[in-house]
């Protein structure tokens, strides 16, 4: 995996073999962020990351100038990766080992973009609850929007606050506000 942009650019990262994850590849990536970079000036914006794996989204931001990362995993190995590079790149991200319904349940920020990538077996109703947790613990800001990451058989146009998607390969963007 590598950063595509910003002051990191170009830099390649070995995230170890043994972390249960499923990296966005840089291609989904650097769609995803022409679309964000067009909507948000990163320097004013504060990002959660949920289902964090690698740390790669959350990288990415911090590389393009975003000040206030939280990046959320339950996976220990993960929490250290993430914490690690941070640390060695000098990103502000505030890692949290924690599951994503119980940071949710319990959070009290407000974030500009709220980016998940749950597993790819995650039910269309598993997603719809961190949507709604979401709306219903009012962690968006106004002009806020949450992305999902899932796999393109799955449907999420019917769950509440759908905007639109976009497609990457095997990779879909759902995006709510």
């Amino acid at each position: 995996m590598r950063i595509i942009s910003g002051s990191h650019k170009g830099r390649r990262l070995s995230a170890p073999k043994n972390l249960p994850v499923r990296p966005t590849t840089d291609f989904a990536k650097e769609g995803l962020f022409n679309i964000l970079r067009n909507q948000f000036n990163f320097s004013e914006i504060n990002v959660l990351d949920l289902f964090a794996g690698t740390g790669n989204i959350s990288f990415e931001f911090a590389s393009r100038g975003v000040t206030e990362i939280t990046s959320v995993d339950s996976y220990y190995g993960c929490v250290q990766y993430i914490s690690k590079i941070a640390e060695e790149f000098e990103f502000p991200i505030q890692v949290i080992k924690a599951t994503t319904e119980k940071f949710l349940t319990n959070s009290n920020g407000k974030y500009s973009i709220i980016f998940a990538d749950p597993p790819y077996n995650f039910e269309v109703e598993d997603l719809s609850k961190i949507v709604s947790t979401i709306f219903e613990n009012n962690l968006l800001k106004e002009e806020g929007i949450i992305i999902i990451e899932h796999a393109k058989h799955r449907d999420l146009s019917q769950i509440s606050h759908f905007k639109h998607l976009r497609k990457y390969g095997g990779s879909v963007f759902s995006f709510f506000d």
